[in-house]
């Protein structure tokens, strides 16, 4: 039984999923920084620099933000084709100038460090689809496993979408009927109109604009889930509950709703010793091995180590016992600390290729519960596992 607590304070907004009790995904908003991640701007290109395939946009939200050339050319379909070979002898200055007016969509908010990134792909997501405009194709989510189903939805898709517009089909599309996909895409196709208005009044303006506002963190994520089921969601403040009131009215849900005015849903529901052991670095599995989770800029290190358990029969079987339960854990922590980008998995040394194998399927099967989008690219010459996963609060499907 999932439920959902949504706990708003004076520093910050916290939103969480549990499942029997346990928490399995967790995201907080603080009060002093707004995220633009999903925002659409008018930018202005500020600097080329063809030695990097990339370039500057100013988006009028204090630091420049970063356009790569892959977010600067058409978007193709990658699951037929490699996009690196494609824009191998593309230049950026063939699709963007300095002084150059465009139109441009936050991927990843800015860090202390870096300025956030931004695509000339713009995307706009609804409850079952994210339409894309002047794109040609139509992909299925991963997550949609079942080949007659898939086939459906995108024959759908085809009948229903206007020319000049794709879609990401999400995993949420799974089972409804045409209508209820029809105004699906109808809502998206409004809300891309409405921004080529305001774009149009907009033109003329010199400076850097913003044109849509993403919706917020409630918002967002109650969209994706609610589609589960959910049997109840418990708020502390009357304004959250209005706003969730709504948007329950608008999806047509009957889902039980409960205010705890003031109250610290934290410690109500006994949340707080859970969210301070999402801070630690190691976690001790059952089996007595642990893991170790390092975040680095570039990418995120997880490191598998025996512990205290010995076995009690041949090594490669004690060696896959641990790694076993590590692969569960590491799929759940990825999903509840919302870890993305690269990641690598330093198991413990594997001799046979068939226990390999059996690790990967272990994790591709815990992965399955995972909302986000995630890539298993298998293991290197090193031994190590390569790995990606979508962050959530920028994820599509």
């Amino acid at each position: 039984m999932q439920e959902i607590i949504i706990n708003q304070n004076k520093e910050k907004l916290s939103v969480i999923l549990l499942e029997n009790g346990k928490i399995i995904e967790k995201y907080e908003e603080t009060e002093n920084k707004e995220r633009i991640e999903g925002n659409i701007y008018l930018g202005i290109v500020r600097d080329v620099l063809p030695g990097m395939q990339a370039a500057f946009v100013d988006i009028g939200s204090g630091k420049n933000t970063f356009i790569h050339l892959k977010d600067a050319v058409p978007k193709i379909d990658e699951s037929k084709y490699n996009f690196d070979e494609k824009i191998k002898d593309k230049n950026i200055s063939d699709f963007i100038k300095s002084g150059m007016k465009i139109l441009v969509q936050v991927k990843r908010d800015e860090t202390a460090q870096k300025g956030a990134r931004v695509s000339t792909h713009i995307s706009i997501p609804t409850r079952y689809s994210v339409l894309m405009p002047n794109v040609d194709f139509i992909t299925i989510s991963q997550k949609i496993e079942d080949e007659q189903e898939r086939n459906r939805l995108l024959e759908v898709a085809k009948e229903l979408l206007p020319k000049g517009y794709g879609a990401i089909i999400r995993t949420a599309a799974s089972k409804k009927t045409k209508e209820e996909l029809k105004r699906d895409f109808e809502i998206a196709i409004e809300k891309w109109n409405n921004i080529n208005n305001v774009v149009k009044q907009k033109e003329k303006n010199t400076k850097p604009e913003i044109i849509y506002k993403t919706p917020g963190l409630i918002e967002k994520f109650l969209v994706d889930v609610l589609h589960q089921d959910i049997s109840k969601i418990t708020v502390n403040n009357k304004g959250v509950l209005e706003k969730i009131e709504e948007l329950i009215k608008q999806l047509d849900l009957k889902t039980k709703i409960e205010l705890k005015e003031n109250e610290d849903l934290l410690k109500i529901h006994d949340i707080e010793e859970q969210l301070e052991k999402l801070q630690y670095k190691k976690i001790w599995l059952k089996c007595g091995g642990y893991i170790v989770i390092e975040q680095t800029e570039a990418l995120v290190a997880i490191d598998v180590n025996s512990g205290k358990y010995v076995g009690k029969k041949e090594l490669e079987q004690t060696v896959y016992t641990v790694n076993k339960e590590a692969s569960i854990e590491i799929a759940k922590q990825l999903r509840l600390r919302d870890i993305g980008g690269i990641i690598i998995i330093d198991y413990i040394d594997m001799k046979k290729d068939e226990t390999r194998e059996k690790i990967i399927q272990v994790l591709e099967e815990n992965l399955k519960k995972d909302r986000s989008k995630t890539q298993i690219l298998g293991f290197t010459k090193l031994n190590l596992l390569e790995m990606t996963r979508k962050h959530m609060v920028s994820n599509e499907m």
